[in-house]
């Protein structure tokens, strides 16, 4: 008596609707096994044009509050660091009308509002302008949404690592802009006159450089796929062959509330407490790099802020490409950002003591410094999840400068103290 068989088990298959974005891609995924390079490049190169108005700040900006407003300028600290403050509703708006149509869109806040900021003479037109490209540019949530959306599951470690190496490059390019750029006239006065354009507005050329390169990425995203899914009957996207519907089916596409999940929130807070410690650090060097020294500072001019800092962030670059992996595997998230925890409270305890070197040795120990700190420092709803973290980070981003810059103060109105300021 031969034996019968076991039913077989329903098979699944992909359903994909006409018209839909998002089904085009899934579809060219699903018949694609390699990596997808045009889209990775198209992710790297709007991440480089987002970070580089916020890493070109940093040379210049001491020089700038000093030729806008001297007496205010701890106010605007309060409002020049707004950036992506708004990355919550950009990213909720994301998921509902699309990732490129806000990438466009925060890249051209980019090329507008920048390009005013450069021209600002006023102090109300700085705090006008970089307030309204903070608002508009809400382009870091979608973007590291969008890298894991164009490509295979197997790729989406290498996507989201394609928007740190941006961020990384960012980081080496800008300050260079801004430290070399900056105040032409007076860095080159063979070369640009007093009169000129960029004599009149000397934070325009850095500004203007930026935004062009802002520009070519803009047009480039002509050539963007878009990747959210855009009709409605999201439910059937998995249908059974012999339309049978699994309970296990109907309990995938539920969504879990963002705020009840722990491991993310807990995450997010890690994450912003390292954003208030990298960017109030990010603040304070500027302004003692370039502070006098008998106020405990360097005396450093804006070309050689930017270069250290450049530097600084090549040295980031080449960790996150050849070392950073090789880190992870063998100490694991966790205890690789214990660990580098730890070790930055000696180093940053140690930068006041540089002040006192000169020549080679305030060279050798500024750049190690300098890049081991930034170094330690690099540790369904994906928008909006994205979006949650980049508003959390934002606000500490806000607070951080302001913060920082009035310690930074009140330690430099303390000089003589034999213990902590002012004890």
């Amino acid at each position: 008596m031969s034996e019968e068989a076991p039913p077989s088990s329903p098979v699944m298959r992909a359903v994909f609707y006409d018209g839909c974005p998002g089904c085009a891609m899934e579809r060219k995924l699903e018949s694609s096994q390699g990596i997808p390079y045009k889209e990775f490049f198209f992710v790297g190169i709007t991440t480089i044009a987002s970070s580089l108005p916020i890493s070109s700040l940093f040379p210049f900006l001491y020089f700038m509050k000093t030729y806008m407003w001297q007496k205010r300028n701890k106010i605007l600290d309060y409002t020049l660091d707004f950036l992506m403050f708004a990355s919550l509703f950009w990213g909720v708006v994301a998921d509902r009308i699309g990732r490129k149509p806000i990438i466009e869109f925060s890249i051209l806040s980019v090329v507008i509002f920048n390009t005013l900021f450069g021209l600002s003479v006023k102090y109300w037109m700085a705090i006008a302008t970089r307030f309204l490209l903070g608002a508009l540019n809400g382009m870091l949530a979608p973007i590291k949404a969008y890298s894991i959306e164009v490509c295979r599951p197997e790729h989406q470690a290498l996507g989201l690592s394609i928007v740190s190496t941006g961020w990384g490059i960012g980081l080496v390019v800008g300050p260079a802009i801004g430290g070399y750029f900056a105040q032409p006239a007076k860095q080159y006065p063979n070369v640009f006159s007093e009169k000129s354009i960029f004599g009149r507005f000397p934070y325009f050329l850095p500004c203007i450089c930026i935004s062009l390169i802002a520009l070519v990425v803009l047009i480039s995203c002509i050539w963007l796929p878009e990747t959210l899914h855009k009709h409605k009957n999201t439910e059937g996207e998995i249908e059974m062959i012999d339309n049978s519907r699994s309970t296990l089916e109907e309990d995938s596409h539920k969504q879990k509330s963002l705020y009840k999940n722990w491991p993310l929130i807990s995450s997010i807070i890690a994450y912003c407490v390292f954003t208030l410690h990298d960017t109030a650090y990010s603040e304070i060097f500027s302004l003692w790099a370039v502070s006098d020294k008998r106020y405990g500072g360097l005396s450093f001019s804006s070309k050689e802020v930017g270069q250290v800092l450049a530097v600084a962030g090549a040295g980031l670059l080449v960790y996150q490409l050849f070392i950073y992996r090789s880190v992870h595997k063998f100490l694991g998230s966790i205890n690789s950002s214990r660990i580098a925890s730890a070790l930055s409270i000696p180093i940053l305890a140690a930068y006041p003591f540089m002040t006192h070197l000169s020549g080679l040795r305030l060279g050798i120990a500024l750049y190690l410094g300098t890049i081991l700190k930034g170094v330690l420092s690099s540790q369904s709803q994906r928008g909006a999840a994205n979006g949650i973290s980049m508003t959390a980070m934002s606000f500490f981003k806000a607070i951080a400068p302001a913060g920082a810059g009035a310690l930074f103060s009140w330690a430099q109105e303390r000089q003589n103290a034999a213990f902590f300021p002012g004890i």
